[in-house]
């Protein structure tokens, strides 16, 4: 498991992207359940999460972040990264971000990309 924090911060709300192999949608849960060990993680507004499986094909969550899911998903599938689950998460800063937020998934994941693989 690979954490990368305190990457982007607007009006308050502040991200970080995490992720490591998977290999089923029973390992995405246990990676889940491994990042939300940290207090940090767990207290977290969202933790929306991809992964491409070469026998499920693309499973994700928005956890709360609607489209979040969608945008890592299709990341994933520009690069051909398959059995590798990325989590971007967000504490909301009490500020609405609106399209921005997806810009910030966006950018999240490429760091995580570029840094990580």
């Amino acid at each position: 498991m690979q954490i990368f924090d305190g990457i982007i911060s607007d009006r308050g709300s502040k991200y970080a992207v995490s992720g490591g192999p998977c290999g089923s949608p029973d390992e995405a849960k246990a990676f889940l359940k491994t990042l939300c060990r940290k207090k940090k993680f767990l207290k977290a507004t969202h933790n929306s999460w991809a992964v491409l499986l070469d026998d499920d094909g693309p499973v994700k969550n928005d956890d709360g972040e609607s489209g979040a899911g969608m945008v890592i998903v299709r990341m994933l599938e520009r690069e051909g990264v398959k059995n590798h689950i990325v989590v971007v998460t967000r504490w909301y800063g009490g500020k609405h971000l609106g399209g921005d937020r997806f810009r910030h998934v966006q950018t999240a994941v490429r760091h995580y990309l570029d840094t990580a693989l």
